[in-house]
């Protein structure tokens, strides 16, 4: 902004030249003019930031933290309690359904007229809810039936020239959307070592749910088909930082799964830059440990990692953890310490997608240690406005 002085010189000058551009005389230095009102500067008022947690309570803002899940087929009642008594700002669709879009979008009603978007007297505030679910295709396709394509695995979808997948996303994309589904935690990130050893890798590779073997493929078509998703109106999810392309366990089912591979400055963290920077998404964080990164700690629990997330990816949106309800690799804390680790790392959204019966000692935890903690408040409220803001910036 000029100095207003120097904004002052500036206004005589163009409004002199607007004179002599219109024709109109000016005063010449021999003829003496009479003293007049000294011009000044006009500085416009800044139009203050909203603050996108107005109104909403310390309670409505830890509910914003937590997506919570349910039976796909049916409102699970703990999922119902998670929104109406602990006012849960996302769930997720957990399991398989065959039943169609129809069928889904009826459950995905049930949950979206508690929250009662719009009101601020519901229970999230008037903050809508985020709907998710895990729609990438192949073995991982939780929505299937009239209504819902049937997807191919990662790794021939990455087949398509990024255009054709592209495209097709969209369609997959819209097919979400009409259900009610504005996320999905998907596409998969990971860079698996090779094509001769994928199946030695069992949560990603012998699955097939890479989109290839090396940085640049795996940027392309996991871009694809994020760029698909955004134009159905549905939010991607890059999984699973900082990689588990290497690994030789699945977190789901071990506890203790290490990484020896990733450092710093390997692919498998460059390409959430290029990925993350091309539009709105969130980014999942890996339950294993790292060793070149971090060995004391699950990546989701470790500051270390999730700050890479924001230094090495220049990434500012919302951080969210894989399961943390039910995964073998966080079983060995209790609930309410794998939500609180995982916040303090600054993580903004904590998955409780297996067992929703968690999720209440998760939140309560998270409230209390807010109530208590005024650094930790911050962190919650850093978080929540993370989330909420990313809510508003929907179409």
């Amino acid at each position: 902004m000029p100095r207003p002085a120097a904004a002052a010189v500036a206004l005589f000058v163009a409004l002199a030249l607007a004179g002599c551009a219109a024709g109109g005389p000016g005063p010449t230095p021999s003829t003496p003019t009479a003293p007049g009102p000294t011009a000044t500067a006009s500085t416009p008022t800044p139009t203050p930031t909203p603050d996108p947690l107005a109104g909403l309570s310390l309670e409505q803002r830890v509910g914003q933290l937590f997506m919570v899940g349910t039976d796909v087929s049916a409102a699970s009642p703990a999922t119902v309690a998670a929104i109406t008594d602990r006012h849960a700002g996302s769930i997720f669709l957990h399991g398989r359904t065959t039943a169609g879009a129809a069928a889904v979008a009826g459950v995905v009603g049930q949950f979206t007229a508690l929250a009662r978007a719009g009101d601020t007297g519901g229970p999230t505030g008037g903050i809508a809810l985020w709907v998710a679910t895990d729609q990438e295709g192949g073995e991982v396709q939780v929505l299937r039936g009239p209504g819902f394509s049937d997807m191919p695995y990662a790794i021939r979808q990455a087949d398509l020239p990024d255009d054709q997948l592209q495209a097709q996303a969209a369609q997959w994309g819209a097919e979400l959307a009409s259900a009610g589904v504005d996320m999905n935690l998907a596409p998969v990130a990971d860079i698996v070592t090779s094509h001769d050893t994928r199946f030695d890798n069992p949560p990603i590779g012998a699955l097939g749910r890479q989109y290839g073997y090396d940085g640049p493929t795996v940027q392309a078509k996991a871009g694809a088909f994020a760029a698909g998703m955004r134009s159905a109106g549905v939010v991607p999810v890059f999984k699973h930082f900082p990689g588990l392309g290497h690994v030789t366990a699945n977190t789901d089912t071990a506890a203790n799964v290490v990484d020896t591979t990733v450092t710093a400055s390997s692919a498998d963290i460059a390409v959430y830059g290029p990925l993350t920077a091309a539009g709105p998404s969130a980014v999942m964080m890996s339950t294993a440990i790292y060793q070149n990164l971090d060995p004391s700690a699950p990546a989701v629990f470790s500051p270390t990692v999730v700050a890479l997330v924001r230094d090495a990816a220049g990434f500012d949106g919302v951080i969210m953890t894989d399961d943390l309800s039910a995964a073998a690799a966080a079983k060995p804390w209790a609930p309410a310490d794998r939500a609180i680790l995982a916040l303090s790392a600054g993580v903004d959204v904590v998955l409780v997608s297996a067992d929703p019966g968690v999720y209440a000692e998760m939140y309560d935890a998270v409230l209390a240690k807010a109530q208590a903690d005024p650094p930790f408040a911050a962190i919650v409220d850093a978080a929540a406005s993370r989330v909420v803001a990313a809510k508003l910036a929907m179409p």
